[in-house]
């Protein structure tokens, strides 16, 4: 017999804000897009600086997760065999993070990635056990890829998993709201929007501060 499952808070535990490879490479005008993006998507990324700043003046942590690739493109692996042409590659400027945009700092956490997931190949988990992470709170791009497959290895991991809706952008509408959904699916209560995310964070009391 199925028992209900607990309500769980926005933020359980201690959060970590995880912004998702907002870089250059997503924003440049090609005659053919390497990577396709939904409207708005700039706008959509542009949102995520106010859940930065909010993050920094509560003292949550913030992790910036970029996507880097060889420029003998030996790390694609199957990641050509779709839509997606050759994008983030090492040494183009394109392939920074949006700094002035999104207020990204030479002191911040910083986790480079050659595949999907921020937790495929690379130290990110390493670093959250470090910061006694419980809460993952998910923003940038793409909602359907990176995000999505972020979310799923967070869950996998046991990571409370809330992902900002309207922080966050797809290569199509339809695939967006689809991999929200998907998410949803997984964790209720997944789907947040930034206006809920801000408010908890006004609320959410750090360890050392608690008495």
């Amino acid at each position: 017999m199925r028992t209900t499952a607990p309500k769980r808070n926005l933020i359980e535990g201690k959060p970590v804000l995880v912004v998702i490879d907002i870089q250059g490479e997503l924003f440049v005008e090609r005659e053919t897009e390497a990577i396709p993006t939904m409207p708005n998507f700039d706008k959509r990324m542009a949102r995520a600086g106010q859940a930065i700043a909010k993050a920094r003046a509560r003292n949550i942590p913030v992790v910036f997760i970029q996507e880097v690739h060889r420029p003998d493109l030996v790390d694609f692996g199957r990641e050509l065999d779709g839509v997606e042409d050759v994008h983030c590659v090492e040494g183009d400027p394109h392939t920074e993070i949006c700094a002035k945009e999104i207020d990204f700092r030479p002191t911040d956490y910083h986790i480079r990635k050659r595949r999907y997931s921020a937790f495929f190949g690379t130290d990110f988990e390493i670093l959250l056990k470090g910061l006694k992470v419980d809460t993952l709170l998910l923003c940038g791009g793409l909602t359907d890829v990176c995000v999505h497959y972020t979310f799923v290895d967070g869950h996998q991991s046991d990571y409370f998993c809330r992902v900002i809706e309207d922080c966050v952008a797809g290569s199509s509408e339809e695939a967006h709201e689809a991999s929200l959904r998907a998410m949803e699916y997984l964790q209720t209560g997944a789907r947040r929007s930034l206006d809920e995310v801000l408010t908890a964070m006004d609320v959410y009391q750090p360890a050392r501060l608690q008495g």
